[in-house]
């Protein structure tokens, strides 16, 4: 009894805290500077005796460059406090001796000719130096020898900081460059040391510059010239002469520093390992069960044990047991997972004592994000071996988000949008966001990115819905013409970029509840035609009922992440199998996409409202958005764009009288005649060739202009397929009759449903 007392306190003492990766870094940077100051003090004799004898011997293996060596223990320390780097690595360590090696030989190569001359090797670089000079000048002579040594000397120094030649270079040999070495050795692009405002006003400055000269020089002539040298592509939209204006203008990119979000991760306790082994096997002994534990992973929510089930054995025994092991582990709710995927083991997945708690930041600097292969992916969270998960919208275009209150399904669409503001600029990317609750997504009005203001009316965001079916048929129109597979093509073959649209809906059921018909029509349609377009759907309800999550919607949208419901039911309607009924909350979830077999659990990150209004803050600052409010307004018809020029944007009659002076007329012509985006230049471009105002496209070449005035008075506005204008006056019954055909056919459009 005695010693199943001390077994069992020892077991408890196993649970105490832990010393933290970040503490133990802590601790070793501050080992590292204080040796790197004693070898210092060394150096000039203010050491003792101590410091002498460590001095005397460095001096005979490294002569002079042994003042190299507290040096390079401030700047491990740096990197290790500022850059939360491992302890110690292979790559690390095997860098430093041959950074070692190479400064000696160096020495030795410069300062000690005569090998046999003890004073002048040890005022050298020392034995090291004289044995790697000798080895490298037999080999290859004095020159020879010196090149390679330089060459080692110099990647040491990369690979060991990760910096570029480029930024080593830039580095002031003085007290402030080692300070600003050790700072840089977090990214080999990083600019100089400017900060975000200063730069970009340095970019505005320089856009500006260029928008003048090219103002100056600016004719319909060189237009003609420069285009037609061009290549002809076949396409609805053409770019103009100054490609590189265009460019920078159409692609803005805002560098939202990682320093806006908060690096407060937490690590997860899961009790005694030994102890729940033993439990788990016991357990099952009983019942006739003789399992072995194969492996355990501690995962940032749950502590998965492995079990390899002897031959023979149905795992639905196993799986029946579950009670029985949540009872003998008290530990509710456990969950099995029969088999793991990709092994031949069962998966008894155990609650931590301390769920663990995961950054959006820690993700945004995980090397799955940073070896990340498009800027749309999305880390959601982590899984039970600590890797980074990833979705990306190009694999997963569509996206179904549900789960019970205060579950974390809220904090997950947090995530997914700044994860995507991150990377993308206002003109690769845009959001629609519907918010039935008016608190969850309002914190995001007036970033540049967005197409409309946040929506709160139900009747609005079905306008949006339609809205987007009739853009996704007018870039489907577009990709036809140009010859692009999908958006992707499109945009590497086009000199003008096609932004992507992210439609974000918070709540689902309020809108379902409102107009059912309509709204799962819409969204069907959407899931199954726009990825090409490159439209998405983010979809997020907190109840999911067989209602709301219908059978159609489920079918187009196979992305789904479930997290914590209160019955099996809701589960099965999310997933299609039970599980998420045995969720913790807070964040676990369960991720089922077309490339996994089975849903994979995971803990999602935290992004607190703070974060969240900081990156906002610094969006705003950074640009106004375009609004287009035609979004929410309604139209009849399929194009993408109204029917009702006079009241779908202000400058389109502006643009018309700068077409007809011009004769001829692009999209990036009117961007930098009228100093506009791209998206409205082409929604404005369209309608006028709706109007009749201008031809249609004919490859890389500007638009014909058929009309040679525009009267105010007179003009029927909402003229659909209207032919073009010829020289000769047609008659005037004639264009009557057809406007009224065309009002009739657009009013029975907008009163049909989408199907």
């Amino acid at each position: 009894m005695a010693k199943k007392l001390k077994k069992r306190a020892s077991a408890v003492s196993y649970d105490e805290p832990i010393v933290g990766d970040e503490v133990k870094q802590s601790i070793f940077a501050i080992v590292l500077v204080a040796v790197g100051a004693i070898l210092f003090l060394a150096f000039f004799g203010m050491a003792g005796a101590f410091g002498d004898m460590i001095d005397s011997w460095l001096s005979t293996f490294l002569g002079a460059a042994r003042i190299a060596v507290p040096i390079l223990f401030f700047l491990v320390g740096a990197n290790v406090v500022l850059h939360d780097r491992q302890l110690i690595t292979f790559r690390s360590f095997a860098m430093a001796v041959l950074f070692i090696f190479s400064l000696n030989g160096i020495l030795n190569l410069l300062f000690a000719r005569d090998p046999a001359d003890a004073a002048a090797v040890a005022q050298a670089g020392g034995l090291v130096g004289n044995i790697t000079s000798d080895l490298l000048a037999g080999a290859m002579g004095g020159i020879g020898a010196f090149i390679i040594a330089a060459a080692c000397l110099l990647m040491s120094v990369v690979l060991l900081f990760g910096i570029s030649v480029k930024s080593l270079i830039r580095v002031p040999l003085s007290a402030t460059g080692i300070l600003a070495l050790a700072r840089r050795g977090k990214s080999d692009d990083e600019e100089d040391e400017l900060t975000f405002e200063e730069r970009r006003k340095l970019e505005e400055a320089k856009a500006e510059a260029g928008d003048e000269e090219d103002i100056e020089e600016e004719t319909i002539e060189e237009d003609d010239e420069e285009e037609a040298e061009a290549p002809v592509k076949k396409g609805p939209v053409f770019a103009g002469k100054t490609e590189q204006i265009m460019t920078s203008r159409e692609r803005r990119t805002i560098e939202i520093p990682l320093e806006l979000l908060d690096d407060k991760s937490s690590e997860a306790r899961s009790g005694d390992l030994d102890r729940g082994q033993e439990v788990i096997v016991k357990t099952l002994h009983q019942f006739g069960i003789e399992c072995e534990v194969a492996e355990v992973r501690v995962g940032p929510t749950v502590t998965q044990y492995a079990l390899k089930p002897p031959t023979g054995v149905k795992l639905a025994r196993i799986v029946a047991l579950q009670n029985d092991l949540a009872l003998a582990l008290a530990a509710h709710p456990i969950r099995i997972e029969a088999p793991i995927p990709g092994k031949s083991l069962v998966g008894i997945e155990v609650p931590n004592q301390t769920i663990g708690k995961v950054c959006l930041r820690e993700l945004l600097e995980s090397k799955e994000f940073k070896h990340r292969k498009s800027s749309f992916a999305v880390p959601v969270g982590k899984d039970i071996t600590g890797s980074t998960q990833m979705l990306s919208v190009e694999r997963a275009p569509h996206m179904l988000v549900a789960g019970a209150t205060g579950s974390g399904k809220s904090v997950c669409l947090n995530d997914i949008i700044i994860s995507l503001l991150y990377q993308n600029g206002p003109d690769d990317l845009k959001f629609i966001m519907v918010d039935p609750k008016r608190v969850e997504l309002s914190v995001y009005a007036g970033i540049p990115h967005l197409l409309i203001p946040p929506i709160v009316k139900a009747d609005e965001a079905i306008n949006a819905l339609k809205w987007a079916v009739r853009e996704m048929e007018r870039r489907l129109d577009y990709l036809s013409k140009f010859g692009a597979k999908d958006i992707d093509s499109y945009n590497a073959k086009s000199k003008e970029r096609m932004p992507r649209i992210v439609i974000v809906i918070d709540e689902l059921a309020d809108l379902m509840s409102q107009n059912k018909r309509d709204v799962e029509a819409v969204i069907v349609r959407i899931a199954q035609m726009a990825r090409a377009a490159g439209i998405h759907l983010i979809l997020a309800t907190q109840r999911p009922s067989v209602d709301v999550i219908t059978g159609t919607i489920k079918a187009n949208i196979p992305t789904r992440l479930a997290f914590a419901v209160a019955s099996q039911v809701d589960s099965k309607t999310i997933l299609d199998i039970s599980g998420a009924e045995k969720l913790l909350g807070r964040g676990d979830m369960l991720m089922s996409t077309p490339e996994l077999s089975k849903p994979k659990r995971a803990q999602g990150a935290y992004v607190s409202e703070a974060e969240i209004e900081r990156v906002v803050d610094f969006l705003k600052e950074e640009g106004e958005p375009e609004y287009n409010h035609q979004i929410t307004e309604g139209a009849s018809g399929a194009g993408g764009v109204m029917l009702d020029p006079s009241n779908s944007d202000a400058l389109l009659e502006d643009a018309i009288n700068i077409a007809i002076d011009a004769g001829k007329v692009s999209t990036s012509f009117l961007q930098r005649r009228m100093k506009i985006g791209y998206s409205r230049a082409a929604r404005i471009v369209d309608l006028m060739q709706e109007l009749g105002v201008v031809g249609e496209a004919d490859g890389a070449k500007p638009r014909e202009v058929l009309v040679s005035e525009w009267p105010p008075a007179g003009t029927q506005d909402d003229v659909r397929d209207m032919p073009d204008v010829q020289e000769d006056d047609e008659d005037v019954a004639e264009e009557d009759d057809e406007v009224e055909n065309d009002q009739d056919h657009a009013s029975q459009e907008n009163d049909d449903r989408f199907v």
